[in-house]
């Protein structure tokens, strides 16, 4: 019968701190949820994240808590206005979050002038290269034609034309300083 009294009680505390949490929750929740909407400038999920986290603290340390209400609220806002700035710090510290903005179709003031770069480096790669070099790769790739129509237009048969290719874009690595160059 010992035991029984033991749980007993403590059916009784549990039941005197789920009383008293309701109470300190009905008194405070409205005007610690305003303070936190003014302190969150209007974001209402987020002050109602805030008074969540706030009341789950009181809870946590509710034997602790004085039984005067006064301090309580006050304890709360010093909880609440604490916890808010976190929240404002962890924010400041971290980038913006853009979420489903669809940004691929903004022109890109660096995309001209890249472009620019890259047909001088081309350029100036094409001119290092000996003449059948560059012979095949300006057919292949800026005519856009295939290897048979290559070797049709400059005279040659197709399997130099596969091996100019390979070499020339070789050589053309070891001009650029790219990948691959080492290895040629």
């Amino acid at each position: 019968m010992g035991a029984n009294v033991g749980v007993q009680e403590r059916v009784d505390v549990d039941v005197d701190l789920d009383h008293r949490m309701r109470r300190v929750f009905a008194d405070n929740a409205q005007p610690l949820y305003y303070y936190l909407l003014r302190l969150t400038r209007g974001q209402g999920q987020l002050a109602e994240d805030l008074l969540q986290e706030t009341m789950l603290r009181a809870w946590s340390r509710l034997s602790e808590l004085p039984a005067d209400d006064a301090t309580i609220r006050r304890w709360l806002f010093i909880v609440a206005r604490n916890l808010s700035i976190d929240v404002a710090r962890a924010r400041a510290a971290r980038p913006t979050e853009v979420y489903g903005m669809d940004v691929s179709w903004a022109h890109s003031p660096d995309d001209e002038f890249d472009g620019l770069l890259d047909r001088a480096a081309l350029a100036d790669v094409l001119r290092k290269l000996t003449p059948e070099h560059r012979a095949v790769l300006v057919e292949l790739y800026y005519g856009d034609v295939s290897v048979a129509e290559a070797a049709a237009r400059i005279g040659i048969p197709e399997g130099t034309v596969r091996s100019r290719s390979f070499y020339a874009l070789r050589a053309a690595r070891g001009i650029i300083g790219g990948p691959g160059a080492l290895a040629a």
